[in-house]
């Protein structure tokens, strides 16, 4: 059995050796202990079950272009467009409705594949798409693709990650979500020349080729350990928890705390397979949910489900796939110009969100939430000011406008990419207890897709009733809300185990003292624990 306390040397640690002298501790100097390597096991299955949100990256960045040639070869409506773009993010409701049972069902893993599958079939149906109608039921069935994958990345990326460096690997579902814009940008480029009728198909079919390599990647990911100790399977769990912790201390810390948070008695610790209760099953989670729940579960809901609404209610979805028309409004003439235009912002996009990588963990998520969204309402402001120049003097070539609104666009992209894009992701799928996970994961999604879908389907309407620089302007608005939100609402979770979240929620506005009382328990337990003076 290994020593409770994993600073304490053979030779150190007074049970052992028969002594309980306080000479014999040695006391660690937290400041200069080395971080673990990164789990790599953890980082290649983060990385696989992430690449499912490519598809809805490269949907988003190839729909930006691809609706100039469907426009003109289909002869349809900007009415039609906005409903064309829009409705995937509605259909993906139903998919990410339906995610959470199924992953509880079948496992995350399986879930993965699924997605994939219906993805595939979607992308083919747009591609092959001969009218407007048969181009519709390909979004129908793309989107509920897309719900899947976007509920079940995050979720599965958590559950296999170590705390230390959950953030990180947590994060790369916006990471995978901005390469595909960034890839849906690049083939609206490379498919322009082609004859009308045949370049928009090519832009939508070939996203069905990521969907292949993405099923028969994840044949070989392990399934989530979380869902295997829900399951029943704890030796399955164990073998997991010990390729993906950065200690076999860790794992096993990890199963405990699985254990106790599934409801799973300690004397099941050794078996391989178990009998499970229906509770820890992931039924009647509904009901806890809407029926009964506990402040705990009502703030957690509150600000999981509000970090999905203020990600997209700041019109970062209108930036980036509306991105020709607002250049074209700035005062770049030729669709070449626009269309290269905008994979600057989709380079502008991948960077910075690779970049919150790597300081999630370092940082933390409020003060990189927090910088994100206060950098994005400004960039916004000076988008619709330029904007609003522009239409004001149609005639004039103001050259200064026209590279502000080009900056601004560039600019907010990053600000959201940098923060508010990864975090989202990464707070709801961390922050729901384990019984409550895939379900409370489904609804952030549904949230997030529905507020897009509204936004897409409505921008081109917006901004011709109230000027484009006015639709900034309210974005700009719900952009100073959201930091509102994010600053009263949003504890840090850095660090943490996904057990212990339950204990930072509950008391709203007031965490704050919720969380200085946690953190004075944490420094008494260590001082009882290492024999130091219990801190005043």
């Amino acid at each position: 059995m290994a020593d409770p306390n994993p600073f304490l040397t053979a030779d150190h640690n007074p049970e052992r050796n028969g002594s309980s002298s306080q000479s014999h501790l040695q006391v660690p100097d937290l400041a200069v202990q080395k971080k673990p390597k990164r789990n790599m096991y953890a980082l290649a299955c983060s990385i696989l079950a992430s690449m499912t949100s490519v598809l809805l990256g490269y949907d988003t960045g190839v729909m930006s272009g691809a609706t100039i040639y469907i426009k003109k070869d289909l002869g349809i409506s900007d009415v039609q467009i906005e409903i064309l773009v829009g409705t995937i993010n509605i259909y993906a409701l139903v998919g990410s409705a339906v995610a959470g049972r199924t992953s509880d069902w079948i496992g995350r893993r399986y879930t993965i594949i699924f997605a994939s599958a219906i993805f595939f079939i979607g992308a083919l149906l747009m591609g092959l798409a001969t009218n407007y109608a048969y181009l519709m039921v390909g979004r129908f069935v793309a989107g509920i693709g897309v719900g899947y994958a976007l509920m079940i990345a995050p979720v599965y990326a958590a559950e296999v990650s170590p705390a230390a460096s959950r953030g990180f690997l947590t994060s790369f579902p916006e990471v995978f979500i901005t390469f595909g814009v960034l890839l849906g940008y690049v083939s609206n480029y490379a498919f322009a020349k082609l004859p009308t009728n045949l370049g928009w198909r090519f832009m939508l079919g070939i996203g069905a080729l990521p969907s292949i390599f993405l099923a028969v990647g994840v044949l070989f990911m392990p399934e989530s350990p979380r869902w295997l100790v829900m399951q029943g399977r704890i030796g399955e769990a164990r073998r997991v928890l010990e390729k993906t912790s950065d200690s076999l201390e860790e794992a096993k810390m990890r199963l405990a705390d699985i254990r106790e948070a599934a409801g799973l008695s300690e004397s099941y610790r050794d078996l391989e397979i178990i009998s499970v209760p229906k509770r820890s099953r992931g039924e009647d989670v509904w009901k806890e949910i809407f029926l009964h729940p506990t402040p705990t579960v009502q703030h957690i809901m509150l600000v999981g489900v509000g970090v999905h609404f203020f990600q997209q209610a700041s019109g970062i979805d209108a930036v980036v796939l509306y991105s020709p028309r607002i250049f074209e409004k700035a005062g770049l003439k030729t669709e070449t110009d626009r269309l290269l235009a905008t994979i600057a912002v989709g380079v502008s996009k991948t960077i910075f969100t690779l970049v919150s990588t790597f300081f999630l963990d370092k940082i933390g998520r409020r003060v990189l939430l927090l910088s994100s969204c206060g950098g994005m309402v400004i960039c916004l402001i000076g988008l619709a000011i330029g904007l609003t120049v522009i239409d004001q003097y149609p005639d004039e070539q103001l050259t200064w406008a026209i590279a502000l609104c080009i900056l601004m666009t560039l600019l907010a992209v990053a600000f959201f990419s940098s923060g508010m894009g990864p975090i989202a992701w990464v707070y709801s799928s961390e922050i729901f207890p384990l019984r409550l996970r895939a379900q409370g994961c489904g609804m952030g999604v549904a949230m997030n897709r529905f507020i897009s879908g509204v936004i897409l389907m409505s921008f081109i309407s917006l901004y011709q009733s109230i000027t484009i620089g006015g639709a900034f302007f309210l974005f700009a608005g719900v952009g100073i809300i959201a930091w509102i939100f994010f600053y009263t609402l949003l504890p840090e979770t850095r660090g943490r185990n996904l057990e212990d979240m339950e204990v930072l929620f509950g008391s709203f506005c007031r965490w704050r003292s919720t969380s200085n009382a946690l953190e004075e328990k944490k420094k008494r337990m260590e001082g009882d624990f290492y024999g130091l003076p219990k801190p005043q």
